[in-house]
């Protein structure tokens, strides 16, 4: 009797260098795209008005940098050893207990793709009504299962295909062009109220600058569990550190600068109405809604690679279908509009778990070679990722004002590499 062959685990493999293609310009383009969103421009705008606009851009920068260096730098690692994020966490948590952090990247996934869905909906129905259409209750549904249609036709063709043809050559220039004409007309209008007013405002208060950064670095640190994923099909580590950190920081600093200038000039105003108030707004929203596809396919594109590394019997594109589907429903029925917790309980999970990721793996030639000698869990790095979700809650109980991003960063990361050499 012949002994059936279980499937491939693809996500757990490192993939062979002759069937990677990502380049700089590859790896640039997806990364400006993926860091170009509504929900960005949503999340600078709530800066303000606790920050003074200085305050907010000192935040700003300082936080896109660290956070798009982080992804940067695991999309190197992801690079040069060929792994999916899954199969970074094995290396690093050991092949059963890596299953907890995988889980919770699924859930997270899960939860970003639904919110994709909900903005694009929200914009879509704002769209259609701000030209006088979809004005009946019925038209949130149908937009929602659109956009879950459109993402589900993308799963089921080839991501680097999509990367190569769709991403970098089509959607980048549009959505470049449409950011181009709102900053020029939001400009405008915070010229005619007084430009030098509103860059000498003060901020009322409530949130430091630190904490602020933590709110900024939230945004690419909810991305550091997806970067392997597409990072393992580049040719070059240090194209691929140099792309991500590269168009990430800009795609940013870009959005979240553009929230704090609408929140600026119409500070009552909701962001997708303010942007549709700007002369030409309606086009350049429109294509910048087009653009946040992307955002939700990367969203279910990982989401299964991580759950076809724990149960590789489905392959990657069939989990992908089923995610969409589920992030679908789960935009008709959840409401998703309280973000900023969401975006900060992430942190505190994921900056810690990627600070020990760091610690162990950056500068290894044989990280793919962990995996295989991998044993059940790793206790240190397991002890150090737990400790720092701890400390990442508890610091603001002793100074508020320090935030809590980079110090658990830093505590996490050093911990790792401290104990490095002492186990595997």
């Amino acid at each position: 009797m012949t002994t059936p062959t279980l499937p491939a685990n693809e996500a757990l493999a490192p993939i062979a260098p002759d069937r990677r293609v990502f380049g700089l310009r590859d790896h640039a383009a997806l990364w400006f795209s993926l860091g170009v969103g509504l929900l960005v421009m949503q999340v600078g705008a709530y800066l303000m008005p606790a920050l003074g606009t200085k305050e907010a851009l000192l935040a700003i920068v300082g936080g896109s940098l660290i956070g798009a260096g982080m992804l940067g730098w695991v999309a190197k690692i992801g690079c040069d050893s060929g792994l999916a994020s899954a199969g970074l966490m094995h290396a690093v948590y050991g092949r059963s207990f890596a299953k907890l952090p995988i889980v919770l990247n699924i859930v997270q996934l899960l939860g970003w793709g639904t919110f994709e869905l909900v903005i694009m909906r929200d914009a879509t129905v704002a769209i259609g009504r701000q030209s006088g259409s979809m004005l009946a209750g019925y038209w949130p549904v149908l937009a929602t299962l659109l956009w879950g249609g459109v993402i589900t036709l993308l799963i089921s063709g080839s991501m680097v295909q999509l990367v190569r043809r769709i991403v970098s050559r089509v959607a980048l220039p549009l959505v470049v062009l449409s950011l181009l004409w709102l900053t020029w007309k939001f400009l405008d209008m915070a010229q005619a109220q007084g430009l030098a007013q509103l860059w000498q405002r003060h901020g009322e208060g409530g949130m430091g600058v630190l904490p602020a950064l933590d709110l900024v670095i939230a945004m690419p640190i909810s991305w550091l569990p997806l970067v392997a994923d597409y990072a393992r099909h580049g040719k070059s580590g240090r194209a691929a550190l140099r792309g991500t950190w590269a168009g990430y920081a800009l795609a940013n600093i870009w959005c979240y600068a553009l929230g704090v200038l609408v929140a600026l000039v119409l500070p009552s105003a909701d962001l997708v109405t303010a942007l549709l108030l700007a002369q030409g707004g309606l086009i350049a929203l429109s294509l910048i809604l087009i653009d946040e596809v992307d955002n939700a396919y990367g969203d279910a594109y990982s989401g299964a690679v991580s759950t076809h590394s724990l149960l590789p019997r489905w392959s990657v594109r069939q989990w992908g279908l089923l995610i969409a589907l589920l992030c679908t429903g789960m935009a008709l029925v959840l409401p998703m509009h309280s973000l900023e917790p969401f975006l900060l309980l992430l942190s505190s999970v994921f900056v810690p778990l990627f600070g020990v990721i760091l610690g162990r793996l950056a500068g290894r030639s044989d990280v793919a070679a962990q995996v295989e000698g991998a044993r059940a869990a790793h206790a240190a790095p397991i002890a150090i990722w737990i400790g720092g979700i701890a400390f990442y809650h508890l610091l603001p109980q002793f100074s508020s004002a320090l935030g809590s991003a980079l110090p658990t960063l830093a505590l996490s990361f050093a911990l790792a590499r401290i104990t490095r050499t002492h186990s595997a």
